[in-house]
């Protein structure tokens, strides 16, 4: 009786996952919701970004006086600190709601919205690129229920949405071998306009261009390409130009790159800022340091910048061995997560040997499109990582795809055990 009462329960579970996943839309509402509860249902909710960190300030100028401007301890006048679009929601909400609890529950349910969409899109995403509907399925699953280690407050969800959705549309030009001017415009200027969300999408972007000229025959290739890069060049003028107004000079997007790389490239540093925390190490920070911010306002935000980035290259120039070690730390920490004895922590680890394990199980099967669409964002976007400390929210942005890995994994097993 127990054994046809297991048996009949299987049934009716493999039943229901074959209804599942036999539909995008429906593996996509399931998955959404499931993400969406799971999130909503935490004891602790992140309300608002702090007014302690850049984007918090940046997003509180915005909405007051509509100048995008101070992000550190003192008032230090515009800036190109951040990315624009991820302080602008914030300072949307805030002009729409004020400095109020809801607010901050319209913050954090567009948070919750966002993380859940990419894990619902995991099923449609893996069928396009060859690796089954089911093997999605299984990874938006697994993302589903591992809430992330660190809140996606600076549009880590949003990013990874978008780098998706790049993907794919560079991955259906490939296939098709051809592409009206007007796709390729479209194309360029989203992913322009994503650079804005997160610059570090530029590279996944240049591999991905390196790729399409080697391998797109249509007719016409060169003015194809020319417009997919004349709408990239148009979705970044605006803020390029506002940037030169303002600082007198051209850079892409933000111009923190200088501090970043001294705050992990300095004297007395370590490979992560928990790390540093915890030792006490007081790295140098004009949101934290008020002598640095005071330099900021004397010398401006650009200058302020260039010399922190001339004192990391000097301090890697005379340390080369320190900046190697740290350098590989990163890496390890980028790929494996904090390391920590701690069960978020041997979560994030396995996912990672799964993700490898998975690559080595889809890659023979995949046709050289699908090859680089799954493997240019894993070798660029870290890249600007194994520079800086580390932070759990760096790998926000590309964790689906690692999800997405780990599903085709398990689903090899679940048929090799069928077989």
């Amino acid at each position: 009786m127990k054994k046809s009462f297991g048996i009949w329960v299987l049934k009716k579970m493999r039943s229901a996952w074959n209804w599942l996943t036999s539909s995008s839309l429906r593996a996509f509402v399931f998955i959404f919701i499931l993400a969406f509860g799971i999130r909503a249902s935490e004891n602790e909710l992140y309300i608002l970004p702090s007014p302690e960190r850049e984007l918090g300030t940046i997003a509180r100028s915005l909405a007051e006086t509509g100048r995008f401007a101070d992000p550190y301890i003192i008032p230090t006048g515009p800036t190109a600190h951040l990315p624009p679009i991820p302080p602008a929601i914030v300072a949307l909400i805030y002009s729409l709601f004020g400095n109020t609890w809801q607010a901050g529950y319209a913050f954090v349910m567009f948070n919750f919205i966002i993380s859940s969409l990419i894990y619902a899109l995991l099923p449609w995403i893996a069928d396009r690129l060859g690796a089954g509907r089911q093997a999605g399925f299984v990874g938006g699953l697994m993302g589903a229920f591992m809430v992330e280690l660190e809140k996606p407050t600076h549009g880590e969800g949003l990013a990874a949405i978008l780098l998706g959705l790049m993907l794919m549309t560079f991955l259906r030009r490939w296939n098709n071998r051809q592409s009206s001017f007007k796709a390729a415009f479209l194309l360029g200027l989203g992913s322009g306009i994503s650079f804005h969300v997160q610059p570090v999408l530029l590279s996944v972007f240049l591999g991905c261009l390196v790729f399409e000229t080697g391998w797109y025959r249509a007719g016409r290739k060169t003015a194809t390409i020319s417009m997919l890069i004349l709408g990239v060049v148009l979705a970044c003028a605006p803020w390029a130009w506002r940037n030169y107004v303002v600082f007198h000079e051209f850079f892409f997007i933000r111009d923190n790159l200088g501090l970043e790389l001294r705050m992990g490239n300095s004297p007395g540093v370590a490979a992560t800022f928990e790390e540093m925390d915890r030792a006490g190490h007081g790295y140098k920070h004009p949101r934290i340091d008020l002598m640095e911010a005071r330099k900021v306002r004397e010398l401006g935000e650009v200058e302020y910048m260039r010399e922190a980035l001339t004192e990391s290259l000097g301090w890697i120039q005379e340390n080369p061995l320190e900046f190697f070690k740290l350098t590989i730390m990163r890496l390890v920490h980028f790929w494996f997560g904090p390391l920590t004895p701690s069960p978020a922590s041997v979560l994030m680890v396995m996912l990672t040997i799964l993700a490898i394990l998975g690559i080595r199980h889809v890659l023979p099967i995949l046709t050289a499109p699908q090859r680089v669409i799954l493997l240019t964002p894993l070798l660029t976007y870290p890249l600007i990582y194994y520079l800086v400390p580390y932070m759990p929210r760096y790998r926000i942005p590309m964790d689906w795809m690692l999800f997405l890995l780990a599903g085709i994994e398990i689903c090899g097993w679940i048929h090799l055990h069928k077989r």
